[in-house]
């Protein structure tokens, strides 16, 4: 009996020296915070990791599912912010948060949806899935609540398309509030083959109402949506074949 268990631990062992080197990158202690969206007014958002920059434009857009009262969703930027984050001096500043004003014909599951949009190759604008550096931990916004009984999920998309739906939190509170979901797990970030690095795109936050709560204009407001990541990468002699920009830019210049 005690020989068959020290065969199991000893086959345990064994796949996981042979596994874990695979999605070494997973396992790491660097963390950094990154503000994906400030909604003060530009469109411009950017990010550095390890020296390299991204750069995206953007801006935000709403969509209802089919109960939703004629003209609604309406969406604006209003000179507002949470104090909490940014204290209570309203002199000398420009903080903005996107506003939302719902309205639906009949309670229910109702839902609307806020989501990033960019222009197409049309030029025409599109939804745009918002690339998160690093390797994310956490996700977290701060969001006003008018104590209604609504939740909010959040939307990402893995390496393989799969989209996963984290749940953020009940807004059924009053004002300014931080809410913060971890991403788990079983959503992989990383690959065995390189490059390792497959990181998540945010799709989009969902406002739900539940079936129970009266309705009529509400308002919800967002701020300083923003993202906890691990941003260690391993070195090794050749990791910048890797790099996909990189590589482009050696089989580009190798075509010329």
């Amino acid at each position: 009996m005690k020989q068959g268990c020290f065969r199991v631990v000893c086959l345990i062992l064994l796949l996981g020296a042979v596994l874990v080197p695979g999605f070494s990158d997973e396992f790491t202690i660097t963390s950094e915070a990154f503000v994906i969206e400030s909604f003060d007014g530009s469109a411009a958002h950017e990010w550095t990791i390890a020296g390299k920059t991204s750069s995206y434009e953007f801006t935000w857009s709403v969509m209802p599912s089919k109960f939703s009262n004629e003209g609604y969703p309406k969406l604006n930027t209003v000179p507002a912010w949470p104090q909490a984050l940014f204290g209570a001096n309203r002199q000398g500043n420009d903080y903005r948060v996107l506003g939302i004003l719902g309205n639906f014909l009949r309670e229910g599951y109702n839902w609307i949806d806020v989501y990033p949009v960019a222009p197409n190759a049309d030029g025409e604008e599109a939804p745009f899935e918002i690339p998160l550096p690093g390797r994310v931990q956490n996700l977290d916004m701060w969001i006003w609540g008018s104590n209604y009984n609504f939740y909010v999920d959040a939307y990402v998309r893995d390496y393989q398309g799969i989209v996963h739906v984290l749940r953020m939190g009940d807004l059924s509170y009053k004002g300014w509030k931080n809410l913060r979901v971890a991403v788990p797990s079983r959503i992989r970030q990383a690959k065995r083959i390189l490059p390792n690095y497959a990181g998540l795109d945010f799709v989009k936050f969902r406002i739900w109402t539940r079936p129970n709560e009266i309705l009529g204009d509400f308002y919800i407001y967002l701020d300083h949506f923003k993202v906890l990541s691990d941003t260690f990468e391993s070195f090794y002699d050749g990791d910048d074949l890797a790099d996909p920009d990189h590589v482009q830019e050696l089989w580009s210049a190798a075509s010329n």
